[in-house]
């Protein structure tokens, strides 16, 4: 009997070993021939499974032209996964009894206010973390380069997008408000708590919390960008200094797969809980619904049954598991973190080209493989589909507004008369300058648009930096006929006399 036991139990791990093998195998090459399909110059992976790190490893080139491999030791950007890591910190101040998840945050940091009093006064810790404080989406803040004190100063000037904790919209400010909590309540900065009290005793030793920490490193990303036409190309990176504690921090495959780990093993290190079982339990918690069904479109293919937003985290059912996972985005640079508790599994992702979906179908191809020995869905093919189809319903939607184009009007004005400094309450001053024949648009940050003439006093304005798109300008009269102010993607600048 003995004998029956122990063969059995032999064959059960070599059987193990050999699916691990085989699921790498499958894996890898599953992402090799992803990456041209998906024109993506570089990616980064690990695969975590029952305390083991089963996958890691690095493909493509850090820039295009360029012969430098994309490595598990290349830093790339984490962007919005940061979120995750700030709420851990939070967490330790709560265990700490410095503060708790219930305290009023008028209490702690005064200097936020919000238009809305109410939520102003009866907005608390945990809000700072659950997207549904009122608060639109106004990244353009960061965009033209304010610091974060203006910005949080500014927070007050900003119209409820919906009523408080009535809805959810994703937003960076309040976690840069959360990272301020944390100064004021450690008397740390959040890059200083961050480093000592979650890097340093996971062993990230070459994790940052800014870009500008991470310099010296040898190897980091280059960003790029797919343009009209198809063609990727390397673009510069653009340090958006002030949302550090909502995407800032830097870091590579190999560090990852610390944190990674470490937040598969109920927030412990060495045999050491950096956090209390409770407070661990309380950073999975669903604690908002996600009612935007357009915020991840590959769910239209996925088809979770409900999504919610913990504290930094994404979740969602998949294959009957509670998926809890978080993407990151900024210009020309992703990444993507899963996991599944209940599988004792996760995966991160990194990839140097702009909202480069491949990382979603990497993820789920992973969790089918390690979770469930399954390699019969190709997600990658899928989501392709599916985002070419945004894509082109995105280009008839553009040619539909092309179309009411009216041919052979002028502008109401001598084009010198659009010229002038304008204002916004809100984000503050722009100028129009008549140059070489032409309309120009100019933001602080280096931000410039080129205007065209496009009929009566809209003009199309594209940006100095392409992969920004491009921006409708209507222009408005006074009753003495002269530039009263222009309107841009919902914000009116007042013209200044």
């Amino acid at each position: 009997m003995n004998r029956i036991c122990a063969l059995s139990f032999f064959l059960l791990i070599n059987f193990s070993l050999f699916s691990q093998k085989n699921n790498t195998v499958v894996y890898e090459r599953y992402i090799q021939n992803a990456l041209q399909q998906w024109k993506t110059p570089g990616m980064s992976v690990v695969v975590v499974k029952d305390g083991k790190v089963v996958y890691k490893n690095g493909f493509g080139v850090t820039e295009l032209g360029k012969p430098n491999p994309f490595t598990i030791s290349t830093l790339s950007i984490c962007a919005s996964t940061t979120k995750a890591m700030t709420a851990v910190c939070m967490g330790m101040l709560v265990d700490e009894g410095k503060i708790k998840w219930t305290d009023k945050v008028s209490d702690i940091y005064p200097e936020l206010k919000l238009q809305d009093s109410y939520a102003s006064s009866e907005l608390t810790v945990k809000d700072l973390f659950t997207h549904n404080a009122g608060l639109g989406n106004a990244d353009w803040f960061w965009i033209l380069g304010y610091d974060l004190d203006t910005i949080i100063n500014k927070m007050r000037l900003l119209k409820p997008a919906y009523s408080f904790r009535s809805s959810f919209i994703y937003q960076n400010l309040m976690y840069m408000v959360a990272g301020e909590v944390i100064h004021k309540v450690s008397g740390k900065t959040w890059d200083d708590f961050i480093k000592e009290r979650l890097f340093a005793p996971l062993g990230m030793q070459r994790t940052y919390p800014t870009y500008q920490l991470s310099v010296n490193e040898p190897s980091h990303i280059t960003p790029h960008f797919m343009y009209e036409d198809s063609t990727v190309k390397p673009i510069p990176y653009i340090d958006a200094k002030g949302i550090d504690a909502a995407g800032g921090v830097w870091s590579c495959a190999d560090d990852i797969s610390k944190w990674v780990m470490f937040m598969l093993d109920s927030a412990t290190v060495n045999g050491k809980k950096l956090l209390k079982t409770e407070t661990y339990n309380e950073l999975f918690k669903p604690q908002a619904m996600v009612t935007n069904d357009q915020f991840y479109p590959t769910q239209q293919i996925t088809k979770p049954h409900w999504k919610t937003y913990g504290l930094g985290w994404f979740q969602e059912d998949y294959r009957g598991k509670m998926l809890q996972f978080h993407t990151g985005s900024l210009d020309g640079a992703v990444a993507i973190i899963g996991l599944i508790p209940d599988e004792h599994f996760g995966v991160y992702i990194f990839g140097n080209r702009d909202h480069t979906e491949l990382r979603h179908a990497l993820m789920y191809k992973a969790i089918d493989l390690w979770c469930f020995n399954d390699n019969t869905h190709d997600w990658s093919s899928d989501f392709f589909a599916l985002y070419k189809k945004i894509k082109d319903d995105a280009k008839k939607k553009e040619a539909e507004k092309e179309s009411k184009h009216v041919s052979n009007t002028i502008p109401s004005l001598e084009i010198s008369a659009y010229e002038g400094k304008y204002s916004n309450e809100i984000f503050g001053n722009a100028e129009i300058v008549f140059h070489n024949d032409t309309l120009w648009l100019k933001f602080p940050n280096h931000i410039t648009l080129n205007l065209t003439h496009w009929h009566f006093d809209t003009f199309i304005g594209k940006y100095n930096y392409p992969w920004f798109d491009k921006s409708w300008i209507q222009f408005s009269l006074n009753n003495l006929g002269r530039i009263s102010q222009f309107e841009m993607d919902g914000m009116v600048y007042k013209k200044m006399e």
